[in-house]
């Protein structure tokens, strides 16, 4: 962006924005590293939720076959309340997928890239003051 540094008529008046840009730049780099973190984090608790969700896939339809050879009693009640607690267990870490999953992820993702577009801009403007800076007589 093409900043009107033209309008700065004193070093004291670059020296102020200087000092907030660097605030400014010094938030941001913050706010990059827990975003990186939170990134790495949902990168990690995504693999590992659906590696979980498939295992808890696998369980219900072999529990689902075992339900359908089984007679009627207490063998098959138990294996009717084993798939309740799956089928709970699995909306569960469905739920927790649209938290941490892969969409949570690409989210977080986003932010990071914002983040690092915004320091870049931090860095333009910070430049500009610089060379204006330069320009003006002590």
């Amino acid at each position: 962006m093409n900043y009107s540094v033209i309008n700065l008529t004193q070093v004291a008046d670059c020296n102020v924005l200087l000092t907030w840009a660097a605030k400014e730049k010094a938030d941001l780099e913050f706010k990059k590293l827990s975003d990186q973190r939170l990134t790495t984090r949902y990168a990690e608790t995504s693999l590992e939720l659906d590696a979980i969700l498939q295992g808890v896939l696998a369980e219900i339809a072999a529990t689902d076959t075992i339900i359908a050879v089984l007679p009627d009693g207490p063998s098959k009640d138990d294996a009717i309340n084993k798939k309740t607690r799956l089928e709970y267990k699995k909306f569960l870490l469905e739920t927790r997928k649209e938290s941490y999953g892969t969409v949570a992820l690409l989210e977080k993702e986003m932010d990071l890239g914002r983040i690092y577009q915004e320091i870049a801009e931090v860095d333009a403007f910070v430049a500009a003051v610089e060379a204006r800076k330069a320009e003006l007589p002590s």
